[in-house]
């Protein structure tokens, strides 16, 4: 892959159940290293395009192209084994589980025939730690008595275990108080500094403007725009957002658009 080549490019996609079509003509780059926020009302696809890109759902049209090379994932499977992670809202953790237990959950390590218990802690306390995830006291304690943030935590330690080169992270600051809302933006950061890139989806436009390197907006499964920050002001995005379309600048022009802005199916 060329340095310069986005790690993910999504071209021309389409994605339609029976006759709805939820998903016209994407066209979407991800950046290596960086947090790409995808933003959008209730509605506007979002869901339908993280799964897209996961493997849950296959697109009815256009091509999926990763570090360079055009593939098809066919299950989730497929697109976790080539390095992509979601951290879905529900988390999918295990609450009767310990923290170790959940981040080694399917890719636990054997020694002669049993699990290797003092490797997969070390692992995992090693994975935590790399990650300055302080606020876990015992890696032992079931995940179902840590906070919101907490088992954010977690499950993003696990997608960094699985040596993954994007992490999706959907509504990962939702239900979270102001202090752990705070670390896991801190977290997010962090990824991008490993090199990571963060697709992350949210309706907090706070977050976003924190974190984010670059804002897509979807609209009615369309991507309308999509570009650095800094062309973005929290209303023009919020207008994108609500329209489809940007709000004129003082000189009468508008933001580029991503592709067509209209919104037939």
């Amino acid at each position: 892959m060329n340095d310069a080549e986005p790690l993910l490019q999504l071209r021309h996609i389409g994605k339609n159940f029976g006759p709805v079509q939820a998903l016209t003509d994407i066209n979407f780059d991800i950046p290596a290293g960086q947090v790409t926020a995808l933003v959008g009302d209730n509605g506007a696809g979002k869901s339908t395009l993280i799964k897209t890109i996961a493997g849950i759902f296959q697109p009815n049209g256009g091509q999926i192209i990763w570090q360079g090379k055009q593939v098809h994932f066919h299950t989730p499977r497929d697109a976790t084994d080539a390095g992509i992670a979601t951290v879905y809202q529900d988390l999918a953790l295990c609450d009767n589980l310990d923290i170790v237990q959940n981040m080694m959950l399917g890719h636990e390590v054997l020694k002669t025939g049993l699990l290797d218990e003092i490797d997969m802690e070390r692992s995992a306390r090693k994975t935590l730690a790399d990650l300055r995830v302080t606020t876990v006291r015992n890696i032992r304690q079931p995940v179902g008595s840590l906070s919101g943030g907490q088992r954010q935590s977690v499950a993003v330690a696990k997608a960094v275990m699985l040596d993954a080169k994007l992490v999706i992270m959907d509504e990962p600051t939702a239900a979270l108080g102001v202090k752990q809302t705070a670390l896991i933006l801190e977290l997010i950061e962090r990824l991008a500094g490993r090199g990571i890139a963060v697709l992350v989806i949210s309706h907090n436009l706070t977050d976003v403007f924190q974190v984010a390197d670059r804002i897509a907006v979807l609209f009615l499964g369309r991507l309308v725009t999509q570009g650095p920050k800094s062309d973005f002001t929290t209303d023009s995005a919020v207008h994108w957002i609500t329209t489809g379309a940007g709000p004129a600048s003082p000189s009468g022009s508008a933001p580029e658009a991503a592709g067509p802005q209209t919104t037939e199916a």
